[in-house]
């Protein structure tokens, strides 16, 4: 006999934050509509609000300790983590300027899940197994489907300058992720992403001023954007992520993950009247079932003994026995 379990917090976490990242592109849209910022200054001053924020966390919720205990046990990896996950953002926004929302989502957000899966099948030589990769297939069906409905044909003036910043993007995505998880088994969600989030603000601040164009703007829905995007999408969005990375595989997290566009598509229909259609719709079931199939678990009984099977998709098998 066998039963389904409820999803592990791990991916509902990871699933969170993945809904939330979702929402920053109509805010993205917001802020540009409002005033003249590029996407590199967004970006930094996304990860600066999101850094205020969670320093102000720390001292309200007086995690002082947790913090310097990061710092004096892996401060190299926790500002690396900040520093790709700026890296991998500023990427992804070069790319869709280059070639467009659909190819940049597509070729960014679909590699990091495979790279994740070659790299645990390498760690554990073994292969990832038939349900492994049928989960995978079904959330790159799922995403280029979900890119395709919302993104349509339109193509950015450099396509194939475009696709190397999405190749770059996705394969700083999973390294990020990867790293990310071992700190984070150890580490308070909270100090990691602290620690992260002001090494990733000080490495942007830097290229926006490279970039050059306005720094500053001063009209109200552009700033209450701004603090959408570093509070919601950023300080609570990574929050999420590195709690969930501590009981969740990288690739399983990944593919969670894949509900951004999902989310960007749905808010899209609903704010901007952009159909999703028959395909559009298909992708979001498609990629909301690999979410739900990267985690499963199921609890098979035989006679007195209930044993529960965890297949999160490490390539291992986590065997638990408990009386029935």
């Amino acid at each position: 006999m066998s039963s389904r379990r409820p999803l592990p917090i791990g991916i509902v976490q990871v699933a969170i934050a993945g809904i939330l990242w979702g929402t920053g592109g109509i805010t993205l849209e917001v802020i540009r509509d409002h005033s003249s910022l590029s996407f590199v200054t967004v970006s930094g001053y996304r990860m600066l609000i999101a850094a205020g924020v969670l320093i102000g966390a720390v001292v309200v919720l007086r995690r002082g300790a947790e913090l310097r205990a990061l710092l004096r046990t892996s401060p190299g990896p926790a500002c690396l983590v900040g520093i790709g996950t700026g890296a991998y953002q500023a990427l992804y926004f070069g790319a869709v300027v280059e070639v467009g929302v659909t190819v940049a989502t597509v070729v960014s957000l679909g590699l990091a899940p495979v790279l994740l899966t070659a790299a645990e099948a390498l760690h554990h030589r073994r292969h990832p197994g038939v349900r492994r990769l049928l989960v995978l297939a079904a959330a790159l069906a799922g995403l280029v489907l979900v890119s395709g409905a919302a993104g349509g044909a339109d193509t950015g003036p450099h396509p194939w300058l475009g696709v190397a910043l999405a190749v770059a993007s996705g394969a700083t995505y999973a390294a990020t992720t990867a790293l990310g998880r071992p700190v984070s088994q150890r580490t308070d969600p909270l100090a990691l992403t602290t620690v992260a989030t002001t090494a990733g603000a000080f490495a942007l601040v830097p290229a926006a001023l490279i970039v050059g164009g306005p720094l500053t703007t001063s009209d109200p829905v552009a700033l209450g954007a701004l603090a959408y995007l570093g509070v919601m999408t950023m300080a609570l969005a990574y929050g999420l992520l590195y709690a969930g990375l501590r009981t969740t595989s990288s690739s399983a997290a990944v593919i969670a993950s894949l509900l951004e566009p999902v989310t960007a598509a749905v808010v899209a229909a609903i704010f901007l009247d952009e159909r999703v259609g028959a395909l559009g719709i298909l992708g979001i079931v498609l990629v909301l079932a690999a979410v739900a199939g990267a985690s499963e678990r199921r609890t098979r009984t035989f006679g007195p003994t209930s044993v529960e099977i965890g297949a999160e998709s490490s390539g291992t098998t986590d065997v638990r026995e408990s009386p029935d």
